[in-house]
């Protein structure tokens, strides 16, 4: 494996999404009257990835180290303000991309899954929530495996074997995790999911698999009747822990995916679909360019 210096990083990324964009792109967008902006889509779509390879917590952080280092690749950068409303507007052009990749890759045949959970909190657990974008949305949740409260989603996602997210849905951090996990199963057909404990119940399983088609493995608890076969257990959580690998790495890479600073709900959706895709596209250069991107740790120097 090789790696790709920052620019090379960006221009990579723009010309793959550029040409995404120029061919089937363009389709999801509602026209609007008036001259199209000198800073494109392309460029926003390229930015908006390019934040989850680099260690800036703060969207104004990222843009004035783009601005201060890399104003030749973006030359009509815009303002903070101006960047988040047209991200906002921008995010499920990304997911439509991101599953066209997807398809690409031959990612969504794949029959055997991954399925779990993870908090996403958004706001200091005892702040006033009276006057938050996120009231109404958000709720109080409690992650037993980490013995954390917090307020705020939970993310409900499906990967495959090797790690690469497939599906996934933000929840109210307080709904059961079965029924979470409902409108991602709606999502899939016919698929073979390996979850943890929070996914037992043998009516719940038996009715997903009647309403959609999937199937839902889980290791079972000690004092359960009917019991799988020795060593099952074992096997179903060593293939659990490839997608606790993939949270590691959403959470470890670019920005936090636990303090994703974003201010409103379609915020916060466009910085979680900004983290995925860019994951997937880390795929993308591993598979056909042979290139290997992790992170990048670079001194921050503004002018």
């Amino acid at each position: 494996m090789t790696s790709i210096d920052i620019e090379t990083l960006f221009t990579t990324l723009f010309v793959k999404i550029d040409d995404w964009y120029l061919t089937k792109g363009q389709r999801f967008l509602t026209t609007t009257a008036g001259r199209k902006p000198k800073f494109s889509d392309s460029e926003m779509l390229t930015l908006m990835l390019g934040a989850e390879y680099l260690p800036f917590a703060s969207e104004s952080q990222y843009l004035g180290y783009i601005r201060a280092n890399h104003s030749d690749l973006f030359p009509d950068l815009l303002s903070q303000s101006q960047f988040n409303r047209r991200a906002r507007r921008l995010y499920r052009l990304l997911e439509w991309m991101r599953r066209d990749w997807m398809i690409d890759l031959g990612i969504e045949q794949a029959g055997k899954l991954l399925i779990d959970t993870k908090p996403v909190p958004v706001l200091g657990y005892k702040r006033s929530k009276r006057r938050s974008d996120f009231l109404g949305s958000a709720d109080y949740g409690y992650c037993a495996s980490r013995k954390l409260h917090y307020f705020g989603y939970k993310l409900v996602m499906v990967a495959t074997l090797e790690g690469i997210p497939v599906a996934y849905d933000l929840v109210a951090a307080n709904i059961d995790e079965r029924a979470a996990a409902e409108p991602v199963l709606d999502y899939l057909k016919n698929a073979v999911l390996i979850g943890d404990k929070g996914f037992i119940g043998i009516e719940w399983q038996a009715q997903m698999l009647e309403q959609t088609g999937n199937r839902i493995l889980t290791p079972k608890r000690k004092n359960q009747t009917l019991q799988n076969p020795p060593g099952y257990d074992a096997l179903l959580n060593r293939m659990r822990r490839r997608i606790e690998g993939l949270f590691h790495e959403l959470q470890n890479t670019g920005r936090n995916l636990e303090r994703l600073l974003a201010k409103t709900v379609d915020g916060l959706a466009a910085r979680l679909s900004a983290k995925v895709t860019a994951h997937l596209f880390k795929r993308i250069l591993r598979t056909a360019e042979q290139i290997d991107v992790q992170t990048f740790q670079h001194s921050i120097h503004f002018t």
